[in-house]
């Protein structure tokens, strides 16, 4: 990727937003709190969700990827062996591993803030290894660069997921969104 997309406010979602969440994941929202980043394309990529879903249950994924073209592309890079890679350069780089923890603090930090989740770790596999790249390049979008190391990596190594046009078609108002 040249660039990575930049750093969108965080924003309540709209109807439109919650419309579009739907058509990307085939399901209605659960314990959506805001839009927490916004593809180029300018659908919603990254959600905010609640540390716990209504029925009370936790759920410590914070930042949630939504755009399945990115998706997609994540898959790719999991696929390619890329977080077995990362996992063992946090064995053998003081460096990578102290700003990967400080990644971690800053996600259990912000989730904290909404509801603290006593006993639940960050999501992704933070602080001690790689589990999954998509709440890393989740937590990157959102939080913007510099703060999650290993997500960075990650988001640089995609290719410009919106670049062929939107994941997902803008609802209008007669099919109950725009």
């Amino acid at each position: 990727m040249d660039t990575p997309p930049p750093p969108t406010p965080r924003t309540e979602p709209t109807d439109a937003d919650v419309a579009a969440f739907k058509q990307q994941l085939g399901r209605p929202p659960r314990g959506l709190r805001a839009i927490a980043h916004r593809c180029p394309c300018g659908q919603p990529d990254v959600v905010e969700t609640a540390p716990r879903l209504p029925d009370g249950t936790p759920f410590p994924t914070l930042y949630y990827l939504t755009c399945p073209k990115a998706a997609s592309a994540i898959g790719t890079l999991e696929a390619d062996g890329v977080m077995k890679e990362m996992t063992a350069r946090l064995a053998s780089d003081p460096e990578l591993a102290a700003a990967y923890r400080a990644a971690h603090e800053d996600y259990i930090r912000r989730r904290d803030e909404i509801e603290e989740l006593t006993g639940f770790p960050s999501a992704g596999g933070m602080p001690d290894r790689v589990k999954c790249l998509h709440v890393l390049v989740a937590h990157s979008l959102a939080a913007g660069p510099g703060v999650n190391p290993l997500g960075d990596e990650a988001l640089a190594m995609l290719p410009e997921w919106w670049r062929k046009g939107a994941c997902v078609t803008p609802v209008t108002d007669e099919e109950g969104g725009q």
